[in-house]
């Protein structure tokens, strides 16, 4: 740098100069006494440097003759930057990338205090809670992908069919009975299962009715013989149901991997179970208590109910609700037991001396469970005033802590059952009759879109701990 140069720069501080800026080509004339006005700023700090070396550590490149100063950033967020300098305010654009936009004001050195009381609260929203305003768009995203991924499966399960016997009859009866609603076929097998297994659940319940108990002549209750009919056609569907479903199955290996698989095998388990342990008692005096067993086993078969979930994509996509929303239900679970644990304490602390069903902590927690989850079966209630005041700060907490996850919870719920609907809908649109054909229709524009917007959240939260690797995350946007 000449010393000309050096002067003018100097005499920039305390004269009403103008300094050329230029940034990733978008070039802006500056005057400045309008920099000055925040010194510690990168361009205020750039105007009191006297060297070359300490101007080429706040921009990339600065040229003597024509006094202008290179800087190597984004042009399109720089005229945020401009209406800062003029007003002394930052304002953010909805549709602006908060992660993005809070490293170029880090780089030029302005702090967030700036940005102006209309976009502040918007700000700091997205950036703390990114996920929050775009998760309809979000989750139609992951439905896409996930649902792509699962069809791909799908197609590769159907593939395998080609190289073994039978393969495209096996094939076609694998999707007529994995698949409700693939065929006219799939859907009379589809009804009768769900009425057999409401038939077996019904029985089981009337069979508790007093009116239809029978008695032997041991004084031993026995099972009404029309539901014990009803029960041995349910156990031999289910069973055909289950053996035709693994003599069909692509993988044999893989069929009990299965949830659904699994249920349909421990709705006939118990009954088997039963019929071994029967059968042992009866050869076996000695070993009466295993009678109690069969018992217990008889109440296993309510559980038959779940095999419903392979004909209900409702049922279906709250299992994987649960499944994957283990993190909410245990939030859900630690704010119960700690406000159960509080508010019994201090009901057993007013109640103890004057109400004999709050005498003892154990007792208070029950009370607490009841009132906390908003059920309140009323057997046990608190008769002082301090008593009834701490039942409603009770009642309330609980369903101010029930309401909290709550939304998380359906929000995936939701998720889920569009993923659901999606699946189901490019299955059925499948045509094997000749053998494999292409894969039903996907946006891939979508689903690549999703994986590179995945990496860039990857980078993001990166970046989170690491601020100078933002501008890779800047240069994706």
């Amino acid at each position: 740098m000449t010393g000309q140069s050096l002067n003018a720069l100097s005499e920039a501080n305390f004269e009403d100069n103008e300094i050329s800026i230029n940034v990733g080509g978008f070039k802006k004339k500056m005057r400045s006494n309008t920099l000055l006005r925040f010194p510690e700023t990168r361009l205020g700090k750039l105007l009191s440097c006297h060297s070359k070396e300490s101007i080429l550590e706040l921009c990339d490149d600065y040229d003597d003759t024509k006094n202008e100063f290179y800087f190597d950033r984004n042009p399109e967020l720089f005229p945020y930057v401009l209406h800062f300098y003029n007003t002394g305010k930052l304002h953010v654009m909805g549709e602006l990338c908060v992660f993005s936009f809070s490293q170029e004001i880090e780089y030029w050195g302005i702090n967030e205090f700036f940005i102006d009381s209309c976009c502040s609260y918007s700000y700091h929203g997205r950036k703390m809670e990114p996920d929050q305003e775009k998760w309809e768009e979000q989750s139609d995203q992951e439905s896409t992908t996930s649902s792509f991924d699962e069809i791909l499966a799908f197609y590769n399960d159907a593939s395998k069919f080609d190289k073994q016997p039978f393969g495209n009859i096996r094939r076609q009866l694998w999707l007529a009975l994995d698949n409700p609603g693939y065929s006219v076929l799939s859907r009379i097998f589809s009804v009768l299962s769900i009425v057999v297994v409401l038939g077996s659940i019904m029985t089981m319940c009337l069979n508790s009715l007093p009116d239809f108990q029978i008695v032997d002549s041991n004084g031993n209750p026995e099972e009404d013989p029309r539901f014990e009919i009803v029960e041995h056609f349910g156990i031999a569907w289910f069973t055909f149901e289950l053996v035709a479903r693994f003599a069909v199955a692509p993988d044999f290996l893989k069929f009990f991997k299965h949830a659904l698989n699994l249920i349909d095998l421990m709705s006939i388990l118990p009954f088997y179970i039963t019929l071994i342990v029967n059968l042992v008692v009866e050869s076996s005096p000695t070993l009466a208590n295993l009678g109690r067993v069969a018992q217990v086993l008889r109440l296993m078969r309510i559980f038959r109910i779940l095999k419903l979930a392979r004909h209900s994509t409702g049922l279906r996509s709250l299992g994987a609700t649960l499944k994957y929303s283990y993190r909410e239900v245990g939030l859900l679970l630690l704010y119960l037991s700690v406000g159960i644990s509080i508010f019994s304490v201090v009901a057993y602390t007013i109640e103890k001396e004057e109400n004999e069903g709050l005498a003892t902590i154990p007792a208070c927690w029950w009370w607490a469970t009841v009132s906390m989850t908003t059920v309140g079966y009323g057997d046990v209630v608190p008769g002082s005033t301090a008593g009834k005041l701490t039942a409603s700060a009770c009642i309330l907490a609980g369903i101010l802590v029930v309401v909290l996850p709550i939304t998380l919870i359906f929000n995936k719920f939701s998720h889920f059952y569009r993923r659901q609907k999606q699946l189901e809908s490019a299955m059925r649109s499948c045509d094997f009759g000749d053998g494999m054909k292409e894969v039903p229709s996907i946006n891939l524009r979508d689903y690549y879109a999703y994986k590179v917007k995945s990496l860039m959240a990857s980078l993001t939260n990166m970046s989170r701990s690491t601020p100078s690797e933002l501008s890779l995350n800047d240069s994706l946007h």
